[in-house]
């Protein structure tokens, strides 16, 4: 029995420690929530994390836990499903500061790397010399080699680049002791490893005393990976480099390793193959291999209705009819070759029909709705939320389809639902389910279908982990599938390596069990005094934070595929900056760990930039901006709130009372005194500059000049909102223009209305639900008498399409904001309906289009593209966030993170293009432009509807 090592109950004591050995750490209530759990069921809080910089600190680490008892377990993106990187006593995060990729060899093919490196920076430093790392996970572009290396990870082209064990040269690692073990490979490619000699001598008598069951219960196929890889570690091998390999930081601590790089091929095509049902898919993947593809990957409608769902039918490119599919990539240097073997595979008459994707874009999109699969099935079928704990179980190929009919039997017998997908070319399943961990008795129900699910593996002489290792999901599992000899060398090895247990204790060996420590498990659903009714999640906040699964998409840079998220820890790195950081946090108040006031919950949203961007990228459909504004409402419900709050929170009534004297307010802020006192008195920071008051408001130019002059065309009710009608009315003016030629009638609402966006930002939702009332109720007569709703600046449109019915729904204006919601356009999905209308010709016209956050992640901006589309620019549509965000980047404390994000995409764009216009129908995204760049940019209305022949002001 091994020795089980006790932590403390407080992690002062030890982090004073750890600093005293000069390590970087972290063990505020923030960071422990954001640590406590990683992409699985699983929350168990550190009592401190450690960011080395070097392998030095990770000995120092080691030997103040060797010295205090405390568990040491390693981390990489925290992107781990079955609970690997979660423990309770010391976390090492390697992905802050040992990230680096040390060198790549083109001649040899390798590259040596540090073990927090993302997998997709090592692909983009092997790149430009031709060559790759094979293995490429769905979660590359944030998994780090490091997770890779502990877990085994596979990837979708294993098929054609094998497994991580198959494409690591080296490692230098740490063991609990703190000595070195060098493995690798000599000259002639014989293994050789370079450590302790008892530890070696013991490796080989462990393995001795079990070479029957070494020889028999392991490497039996491709996707083998659960226990140790103890085939590696019988005498005629003896490869300790392979071995360590998916030993799930339970052996040693990896602090370098050196990867094989495979040529990248130079032609790739995809067939996608449709079959009746996804049981028919697995049964002809075997046939597929003989195409010998890189990938073949299935999934079913379920899954792809939930994409539908989360985005809409343009998220799916064409499909092959059937009702689950096979993604099957052929890829090699001849094209005509290549070619041939997939319209071969494509005429195998292997399903209902076939189609040969030749074009990267769409491949690519294709591609995405397969690498988006553990987010997207974090929704079940049935609606409710789905959990990992049995995602990544394999079979023999030639067993999958069986498998699969088994299995769906199995989980509609235990009255759940699933979307299973995987690697079916290689016999590797991937799944959620709806464990009903809500309940009374959910974790009941979790244990007695793992156990179900782990004899039905088995049954099928299959593996419990097919490439995420069995973390704490699966090591007290193990049985069901090994022998008690094979558990015992389990515990041989473990004691060889590791004798006092302090590398990752309850993995694999001597596991704790499966259903402790369940993130989920007893957190109420918390459902009073909140302002947003949380529609899509029952009304229930905990739903709504534990949508986010830990899968950590928004620790990448998701603008190669047009997206947002995550842009503030794009600019800071660090974890309490991402929608998975806060949502940790959030977690933690839900379940009574955290106060609202806390100030881990405000240094956790402090640099949100509320951009929405998780709502639309994010697979799992989080929405944080909505969160953020609800902390923010009961931080300072009935309190004092901070200066910013009260002046940029109240821009709207300021810039009324200003509208009826704009020029004695600007000069009054641009008096320098003034200048030096008003940013440090309004809560901005002074580098900002102040936006100037027009000289004539829109609602008054519309009076003077609109009004008295209606047309016949068809009416529309424009929604004037503060920014437009108080600072840029040129932009409503060309609406107003744009839309009559278009054969439209714009209307006015007999009053000035507002969506409440900045009291919605600034978490005053008592206020903003009274304004909102007033506006849908008159909106609401309009759009009942058959006229539409047509907002100009993209957040406002968002606040009416969207906010507007979370905020009032189950209040007597619920009817309204649903009715407006219904009815609310922005100016291009108008333009779209306009019979006849023809946009000019913008021919030779160079475009930089910056699309607003919410334009992109509540509305869409595929009208717009579409649209000027038509008009013939030639147009370059950026990705991210400008970085001012409404009022973020305005406030004082925001500047330098506000520039950063503009760094991101906006800028560099700005610089390539000097004489492009710029579009940007958001007034944050036109005054960045401004500030950084001293540049005009256009409102689309603008662009489309040209200079106003009369002149405005």
């Amino acid at each position: 029995m091994l020795h089980v090592t006790r932590t403390p109950s407080r992690s002062t004591g030890l982090a004073g420690e750890l600093r005293r050995a000069g390590l970087e750490v972290r063990n505020d209530a923030g960071t422990r929530a954001m640590y406590a759990s990683d992409a699985s069921l699983y929350r168990i809080p550190p009592m401190a994390v450690v960011r080395p910089r070097d392998a030095a600190e990770v000995a120092a680490t080691l030997e103040v836990a060797r010295a205090a008892g405390v568990p040491v377990t390693s981390r990489g993106g925290g992107t781990s499903i079955a609970g690997n990187a979660v423990g309770r006593g010391i976390v090492l995060d390697f992905s802050r500061h040992m990230n680096r990729v040390l060198s790549i060899d083109p001649e040899a093919r390798t590259a040596t790397v540090q073990p927090g490196t993302v997998h997709a920076v090592l692909q983009r430093a092997a790149l430009p010399h031709g060559v790759r790392f094979g293995p490429d996970p769905s979660s590359h572009s944030r998994c780090t080699i490091g997770g890779m290396i502990g877990n085994n990870a596979c990837g979708n082209r294993a098929l054609g680049y094998g497994r991580t064990s198959d494409n690591v040269r080296g490692m230098t690692q740490l063991l609990a002791s703190g000595e070195t073990l060098v493995t690798g490979y000599d000259a002639d490619g014989r293994p050789v490893a370079h450590g302790p000699a008892d530890l070696l001598s013991d490796l080989r008598r462990v393995t001795g005393r079990h070479l029957a069951t070494a020889r028999t219960e392991f490497d039996r196929f491709g996707r083998q990976v659960s226990g140790y890889a103890v085939q590696h570690l019988l005498p005629e091998r003896f490869d300790l480099n392979q071995a360590l390999v998916g030993s799930e930081g339970t052996l040693a601590i990896v602090t370098e390793a050196t990867v094989r790089l495979v040529k990248d091929p130079d032609h790739r095509v995809l067939v996608a193959v449709g079959f009746d049902d996804i049981v028919a898919a697995g049964a002809a993947a075997p046939v597929v291999t003989t195409f010998a593809p890189t990938a073949c990957e299935g999934m079913d409608e379920r899954l792809v209705a939930v994409l539908r769902a989360r985005r809409g039918d343009a998220a799916v490119p064409p499909l092959p009819r059937g009702r689950a599919w096979l993604f099957v990539e052929i890829a090699g240097d001849d094209r005509a070759e290549v070619l041939d073997r997939a319209r071969a595979l494509a005429r195998a008459g292997l399903g209902v029909e076939s189609i040969l994707v030749t074009d990267p874009a769409t491949a690519a999109r294709l591609w995405r709705i397969r690498e988006a699969g553990a987010g997207l099935a974090g929704r079940a079928p049935s609606g409710r939320p789905a959990w990992p704990g049995w995602e990544d179980a394999a079979v023999p190929p030639e067993q999958l389809g069986s498998y699969l009919a088994r299995f769906d039997e199995l989980v509609a017998a235990h009255g759940m639902t699933s979307a299973p997908y995987g690697h079916f070319g290689d016999g590797c399943m991937h799944v959620r389910l709806d464990y009903p961990l809500d309940r009374p008795d959910g974790l009941r129900v979790l244990r007695r279908f793992l156990v179900a699910a782990a004899e039905l593996v088995a049954e099928y002489g299959g593996s419990l982990s097919g490439e995420h290792g069995d973390g704490r999901a699966r090591g007290e599992l193990l049985p069901t599938m090994y022998s008690a000899d094979a558990i015992a060398l389990f515990g041989g090895i473990k004691h060889a390596f590791d004798p006092d247990n302090l590398l990752n204790p309850g993995v694999l060996v001597d596991p704790d069990p499966f259903d402790a420590d369940v993130r989920v498990a007893g957190v109420a659903p918390y459902r009073a005094r909140l302002a947003f009714a949380y529609e899509h999640d029952g009304g229930d906040l905990a739903q709504a934070v534990h949508r986010c699964t830990g899968v950590g998409s928004c620790r990448a840079d998701n603008s190669a595929a047009g997206g947002v998220m995550c842009p503030s820890y794009l600019a800071t790195r660090e974890e309490k900056d991402s929608t998975r950081g806060r949502a940790r946090v959030l977690q933690d108040v839900v379940r009574g760990a955290v106060d609202w006031r806390s100030p881990a919950v405000a240094e956790s949203l402090d640099l949100c930039l509320a951009c929405k961007g998780c709502l639309s990228d994010c697979p799992t459909g989080i929405d944080l901006a909505t969160y953020k504004a609800e902390a923010l409402h009961q931080r300072y419900r009935r309190r004092l709130r901070p200066l910013a709050h009260y002046t940029l929170g109240w821009l709207p009534r300021w810039s009324r009372l200003a509208g009826y004297a704009p020029r004695v307010a600007n000069l009054a802020v641009r008096l320098p005194f003034l200048r030096r006192l008003a940013p440090p008195l309004l809560g901005i920071d002074p580098r900002r500059s102040l936006p100037t008051f027009a000289p004539t408001p829109f609602r008054r130019w519309w009076a003077a000049r609109v009004a008295p002059t209606a047309t016949t065309g068809r009416p529309v009710l424009l929604f004037v909102d503060t920014f437009t009608n108080s600072f840029s009315p040129t932009v409503a003016e060309a609406v107003v223009r744009l839309l009559r030629t278009a054969g439209f009638e714009p209307r006015l609402p007999a009053a000035s209305l507002c969506c409440g966006l900045t009291w919605i930002s600034t978490g005053q939702l008592d206020a903003a639900t009274r304004i909102l009332g007033r506006t849908v109720a008159e909106l609401a007569a309009a759009v009942r008498a058959g006229v539409p709703v047509v907002g100009i600046e993209p957040s406002c449109t968002a606040v009416l399409r969207s906010d507007a019915v979370e905020l009032l729904a189950g209040t007597d204006r619920e009817a309204d904001a649903r009715t407006v919601a219904a009815a609310t356009l922005t100016v291009a999905e108008l333009l779209a309906t306009a019979e006849g209308w023809v946009p000019p010709d913008l021919t030779g016209t160079v475009v930089v289009a910056q699309p607003h956050c919410h334009h992109h992640a509540v509305l869409g901006w595929s009208a717009d593209r579409a649209l000027l589309e038509r008009t013939g620019a030639t147009v370059t549509t950026l990705a991210g966030c400008c970085g001012l965000a409404g009022n973020f980047g305005v406030e004082r404390g925001h500047y330098e993170v506000s520039v950063r994000v503009a760094g991101q995409n906006l800028l560099p764009a700005l610089d390539a293009h000097p004489d492009a216009v710029v579009l940007a129908d958001g007034f944050s995204c036109r005054t960045q432009v401004a500030d950084l760049r001293q540049r005009p940019s256009l409102h689309l209305a603008e662009l489309l509807a040209g200079p106003d022949p009369v002149g405005s002001h």
